[in-house]
């Protein structure tokens, strides 16, 4: 092997093991350098770092914001009325070598069990102290704070800093939603019927009203009526009197054209008088005096 060949083959040797040294860490990620699996390098920042060849091993670690859904859970508040709840975090790795001490080789499937269980315990804590009211009203904002900073101590032991908890759902189990359901159709149905009780109460005291006021009402037409009736019949009576006086032969003629106006009638039943009867005096009479 001439000179020429032995120095482009250490050449690429030396190039291989400076590679072999040299890792990138992505402006996303966190970097450990472990060595025998002890951690010897915590690489935070983006760019290049060092490592020894074949010694050292690199792991890195997401370094954004993770989410983690936590499943439906049952919480009793502090009216005893149960309720399932849904809720998610926002959770960062903040200590990369605190974190594969907690989890090992294992990494973010285990930190989020381990994070899912700590949710779950201060969900069920935190909304223990308060009654369902307060978690089913839309201003829930303190009962989310309060399970975050309940979690965060918990989760900076597995090297992870909770940035922020919702309650997505909060509701009845289906037994009690039924349950509920019932109760509130049952309050409904009686509400309705104590409406219409109420109403066809008011409605029997306006019909009562009415038929008092128009009773009232004709009564006192009637007596109205009875009164004017009189007083034209008084007058009526005055003033064939008044007419008798002036001319008792004219107010007797006059008697006696009424008389026979109202007997003499189409369709009057037959009536059978002798001829000298004093009803017909006029009609026998030449002028009209019955004489």
């Amino acid at each position: 092997m001439n000179r020429s060949n032995l120095l482009i083959i250490v050449t690429v040797g030396v190039l291989v093991g400076l590679l072999s040294c040299i890792f990138i860490v992505d402006e996303r990620e966190k970097a450990l350098v472990l060595r025998f699996g002890r951690v010897v390098n915590v690489q935070e920042e983006p760019g290049l770092a060092f490592k020894l060849p074949l010694v050292d091993q690199v792991v890195t670690y997401d370094d954004r914001i993770l989410s983690l859904e936590v499943g439906p859970l049952e919480v009793t508040p502090l009216d005893d009325r149960r309720l399932v709840v849904d809720a998610f975090a926002r959770y960062r790795i903040a200590n990369v070598e605190t974190f594969r001490q907690a989890v090992g080789g294992v990494g973010v499937a285990a930190a989020e069990q381990r994070l899912d269980n700590i949710m779950r315990d201060q969900t069920r804590e935190m909304l223990g102290t308060v009654s369902s009211n307060d978690i089913l009203s839309s201003d829930r904002a303190a009962l989310m704070l309060r399970i975050r900073n309940g979690a965060i101590a918990q989760a900076r032991g597995l090297g992870l800093e909770v940035i922020d908890v919702r309650l997505k759902r909060t509701d009845l189990p289906q037994a009690n939603l039924e349950a509920t359901f019932a109760r509130m159709r049952a309050e409904r149905e009686r509400e309705a019927a104590d409406e219409i009780a109420r109403g066809e109460e008011a409605a029997q005291r306006v019909r009562a009203q009415a038929d008092r006021t128009e009773v009232e009402l004709v009564s006192e037409a009637e007596r109205e009526a009875e009164v004017i009736r009189g007083e034209a019949d008084a007058e009526r009576n005055g003033i064939f009197a008044e007419a008798y006086g002036a001319d008792t032969e004219f107010f007797e003629f006059y008697r006696s054209l009424n008389a026979y106006s109202n007997a003499l009638q189409a369709g009057n039943s037959s009536m059978v008088l002798s001829p000298d009867s004093e009803f017909f005096n006029y009609l026998k009479s030449a002028t009209g005096n019955g004489k």
